[in-house]
């Protein structure tokens, strides 16, 4: 071994094929292709000549995530890899990783092993530059925005109640809060800012959401930043830059194609966190592998109480989707976690703390149920669990009437053997009708919306709005917005909005500090608890151990 992360050894060692190639055989023509590089291309859809959507959609989600790792991408890769490997057309849809992961704490997001997309370096830092024409988008709004004012405030803009702010792509807690035009009159008007990171951003959002261009100008233009003096919303339509805006991401918009390590086609686009957006790659991605294949397989952000239920609730209603099945992928190390047991003790055996710790799990399959959409478990396997723990796993989602499979697409990858059984469980799942549902109708109040989800997706005993939350609850329904569905923000290690809370917690309320329509996106997010939306960076930042060595090559990626 040559000390590289093992991930990154894999992935340099992989054979990589040129990306026409990946495109002829999934179905592109070369009118629709954009080469950036040799590996990596976007896709114009509006130049493809495949048929409308058909493909059937596997969503990927989670328990409960732990810092124990559940592999969600890995194994969203390596399923994939596996149903191509048994003779289906088949291609991925991915997030794309967000730089302050990536340098923070969590690192990428191309999967691992044999289960990766390539090129994961180039995936993992700026790729096609999507994520910087987000935010170019952001800033330059805000830009204009605050010029607009400095000019004279034609739109009589009140300064004190602006709800847009700056973003940068990166955990900056410093940023949280910020105050800027100080300096005298000509450095602009003072008022108090901040920024969000990019992926929680609304354009981020808009972005993921639109379905083509046209419907990308009209979201961007349908944006709230703030309120007049007397308390009017103030839309980017107003000011008169949605076109400006839309010229910055007319080709971010477009879907970037790359391949897995065995050639399975995937693509990468948009990357909304799920705890504090709505954790979905976007939609016109999507749609188009749904164009060019019989299974699209996708994944949603974190716990299934987060980026599947915004799955169901929100992109699966403005995209009119169904999904046929949802996988939740499941460790043996992050039920024994969920169990009790430290980070540091989980190669131990502990039938036990599993035992205990599958309450987490149960719960998200029956709310997946919630959704009128058989689960499937994944059981994604680690070197140190043991035959005894598999087998009572395996017995125990046999009992409560789940269909599961143990998957090794780490150590064996989805083109080998190693997830041929879940790939067959899944397969079977597709085939069967679809009888979806949204769990709760859009003519639902917000705030009964949000006690839906709380109740019966966290398990909550009710809701605590907060007096601010309160008053925007009746701004809401002042200005129109109370049709929209819900954005819930909250942390993603519990059911709760208290990260230390694990397992199926009970008797717990969910506390709402605030509610930010986002009119463009088409969703009104919901503050619980303390989730921010710009993280920081933890005490030993993953940056600390990247480098590149004298010929250029990425040290320290994971």
């Amino acid at each position: 071994m040559s000390g590289l992360p093992i991930d990154l050894e894999i992935a340099r060692a992989a054979r990589i094929r040129p990306i026409d190639e990946i495109a002829a055989a999934a179905g592109i023509n070369p009118e629709a292709l954009e080469l950036y590089g040799r590996y990596k291309a976007k896709i114009d859809p509006a130049r493809l000549s495949a048929p409308p959507p058909h493909g059937k959609v596997v969503l990927v989600s989670a328990m409960s995530p732990t810092p124990a790792g559940e592999g969600k991408s890995t194994t969203t890769v390596g399923l994939a890899d596996s149903l191509a490997r048994a003779g289906h057309r088949v291609m991925i849809a991915l997030r794309e990783p967000s730089l302050g992961p990536v340098l923070g704490m969590k690192g990428g997001a191309t999967g691992g092993g044999y289960s990766q997309v390539l090129p994961m370096d180039e995936i993992n830092l700026h790729f096609t530059g999507d994520f910087h024409a987000v935010t170019s988008a952001n800033n330059a709004l805000m830009a204009l925005v605050d010029n607009h004012i400095y000019q004279g405030n034609g739109l009589n803009i009140d300064p004190r109640r602006m709800t847009f702010k700056r973003v940068l792509d990166m955990n900056d807690r410093a940023l949280r809060e910020v105050v800027i035009g100080l300096g005298g009159p000509a450095q602009g008007v003072p008022r108090e800012d901040g920024f969000d990171i990019t992926v929680a951003s609304e354009i981020m959002a808009v972005f993921c959401l639109a379905t083509d261009l046209a419907d990308l100008r009209s979201r961007l233009g349908r944006i709230t930043f703030g309120y007049t003096f007397d308390r009017s919303p103030v839309t980017v339509a107003d000011l008169g830059v949605q076109g400006a805006l839309t010229l910055l991401l007319k080709e971010a918009i477009k879907p970037n194609l790359v391949q897995t390590i065995a050639g399975t086609p995937a693509l990468v686009h948009g990357g909304p966190f799920a705890n504090i957006a709505h954790g979905c790659n976007s939609l016109i991605a999507t749609q188009t592998a749904r164009r060019l294949a019989d299974i699209v397989v996708t994944e949603a952000g974190f716990g299934a109480d987060l980026g599947a239920e915004k799955f169901m609730d929100i992109k699966a209603r403005f995209g009119g989707l169904a999904p046929s099945t949802v996988v939740l992928v499941a460790t043996v190390r992050a039920l024994k976690m969920h169990g009790g047991v430290a980070k540091d003790r989980l190669t131990v055996p502990d039938l036990a703390a599993l035992e205990a710790g599958v309450a987490n799990l149960r719960r998200h399959v029956r709310n997946v149920e919630k959704f009128n959409v058989v689960p499937v478990v994944a059981i994604n396997k680690f070197s140190s669990d043991t035959a005894g723990e598999l087998e009572w796993l395996l017995a125990w989602c046999a009992a409560e009437g789940v269909p599961a499979a143990v998957a090794d697409v780490w150590g064996r990858g989805g083109g080998g053997d190693g997830g041929d059984e879940l790939a067959a469980l899944v397969a079977q799942a597709v085939a069967r009708p679809s009888s979806f549902r949204h769990l709760y109708p859009l003519e639902l109040p917000v705030e009964e919306k949000i006690r839906t989800i709380a109740q019966e997706i966290y398990g909550a005993d009710g809701v605590e709005f907060s007096v601010p939350a309160l008053k925007r609850l009746a701004d809401i329904e002042r200005n129109g917005w109370s049709g929209l569905p819900v954005c819930m923000a909250k942390t993603q290690y519990s059911f709760t909005d208290d990260a230390s809370r694990l397992g199926a917690p009970k008797g717990f309320t969910i506390h709402v500090r605030d509610l930010l329509p986002k009119t463009g996106a088409g969703f009104i997010v919901a503050l619980t608890g303390a989730v921010m939306t710009m993280p920081g960076l933890p005490a030993a930042p993953a940056a600390m151990r990247m480098d590149v060595d004298d010929a250029g090559n990425p040290i320290g990626l994971t």
